[in-house]
């Protein structure tokens, strides 16, 4: 059975991908979750894409920060498509 995620993406090299979050998606795909290594993330485009990690207010989408690995988070839909890169930090 394939996975269905409420994005897609496109691989940029071995560790870093370009993810987009239509304005179409479903909020209630938006779930809280956790990756099993840790996560520079660029805003690329953004309107109102909020990131709420656990136990913390929701803070909006933008620059560049690290999710660290096994935190769980979730993303809260915007205004707009949501772009960002990712590049997984495996070490």
């Amino acid at each position: 059975m394939v996975e269905k995620f409420p994005f897609s993406e496109k691989n940029i090299s071995t560790n870093i991908v370009e993810r987009i979050f239509s304005i179409k998606t479903n909020s209630e795909e938006l779930q809280w979750h956790f990756d099993n290594e840790d996560r520079k993330i660029t805003v690329l485009k953004n309107e109102g894409w909020l990131l709420q990690m656990d136990n913390e207010l929701p803070k909006l989408l933008e620059g560049t920060f690290i999710i660290p690995k096994h935190i769980y988070h979730r993303i809260i839909k915007g205004s707009s498509d949501l772009v960002v890169k990712i590049e997984k930090i495996i070490l």
